[in-house]
């Protein structure tokens, strides 16, 4: 049985959730489904669309640090995509974490899948688990987690993998990217900032702030002639961030930006990646580039799990230490075989792909099984 005759919605709430569902759809097409994509205003989420040629309907927008912002927001997007959704009438609603998706799904009694592998995000987890009819999980967090934020244990679906894998499992590294820039395969280091819009952040950190500041000019002074591209989540950050590093104002080999097209292939060929998220750094350490998470929390559980593994990840909040580490990496340098695909390939392929797990779930469900 293919899909013919049977529309499936799929809503894309942030940049992860547009790189992750890309093949994804993929499948659903294939499968001649008739699919229904509709994106939120967030981050480079739209960027990333338009590059990879997806067509979608805009909806709404991110929320910002402040919570009677992010309720705003959410009403007027409920608004907007209601009558969209009761015109196109979806047979299934598949989301990462959309909880306006998931909350018209329900209303509209339309079944539902989601994926979610931060069960940190408390809020949105607890406005969205208890209308959700299944739930995707990474194994290596523990279930507890979900079901104290309202999951229904029946309803969680587990698989020995992580998120990343879903887009890291199929990717081939295009050294394009290399030319196009002007650059050198192991002669560049990518930084991330924090989310910091994130709500379990928001009370933690300024919406602005970032510790690059902090670390970046030591490694700068040991390393002058490499590239330095310096990923901001909203233009408070890249002010920040332009201010803290004044003293590099001159420099040109520094780049500050909102956007880089084709990320993974720039990790892929950089030296080393460090972030004050998640998300970067496990498809990094995934493809067996050396990184560092400084997020300003406890590691996650995916974290632990890529460490137990053998990834070449670490979590360091210190920015003297995060500095001494990132040195100490660029000084060993990299090997020709560290930009080989089967340096990462063979040793992901033991995981699970949830992408996988969530289309046949879907699949078996709209067959009547």
């Amino acid at each position: 049985m293919n899909f013919s005759g049977k529309r499936v919605w799929i809503d894309i709430e942030q940049p992860k959730t547009a790189i992750m569902f890309n093949s994804l759809w993929k499948m659903f097409q294939n499968e001649k489904a008739d699919l229904l994509i509709t994106a939120r205003d967030y981050d480079s989420t739209y960027q990333i669309l338009d590059d990879s040629d997806i067509k979608y309907i805009k909806i709404g927008r991110h929320g910002g640090e402040k919570l009677e912002n992010k309720l705003e927001t959410y009403i007027d997007r409920l608004k907007q995509l209601v009558p969209i959704i009761k015109k196109f009438s979806p047979d299934y609603f598949v989301t990462f974490l959309s909880v306006e998706g998931t909350r018209i799904a329900y209303g509209l009694k339309i079944p539902s899948i989601g994926m979610n592998d931060e069960p940190r995000n408390k809020p949105v987890c607890k406005l969205i688990h208890p209308f959700i009819d299944n739930i995707i999980t990474p194994k290596c967090i523990p279930k507890d987690l979900y079901i104290k934020l309202y999951a229904d244990p029946e309803k969680i679906i587990r698989y020995n993998g992580l998120d990343e894998i879903a887009w890291i499992s199929e990717y081939t590294p295009n050294p394009g990217i290399l030319k196009n820039f002007d650059i050198k395969r192991g002669k560049y280091i990518i930084i991330r900032t924090e989310p910091t819009h994130a709500s379990y952040l928001i009370h933690k950190v300024r919406p602005e702030e970032t510790q690059i500041n902090k670390f970046l000019l030591p490694i700068f002074k040991e390393f002058p002639n490499y590239k330095y591209f310096l990923i901001v989540r909203s233009k408070k950050q890249e002010q920040f961030l332009s201010k803290g590093l004044k003293t590099l104002s001159k420099e040109n080999n520094i780049i500050i930006t909102q956007y880089l097209p084709n990320l993974v292939d720039f990790c892929f060929y950089g030296a080393l990646v460090i972030s004050g998220g998640g998300t970067i750094v496990r498809e990094s350490s995934l493809m067996n580039v050396p990184s560092i998470e400084f997020f300003p929390g406890e590691s996650a559980p995916q974290e632990k799990f890529l460490i137990e593994n053998g990834f070449p990840l670490e979590h360091i909040r210190d920015s003297n230490k995060l500095s001494e580490r990132a040195i100490d990496i660029l000084n060993q340098g990299s090997t020709p075989e560290r930009f080989k695909i089967s340096s990462f390939k063979e040793k992901i392929d033991q995981f699970e792909n949830p992408n996988k797990i969530c289309f046949n779930f879907v699949k078996e469900k709209l067959n009547g099984n």
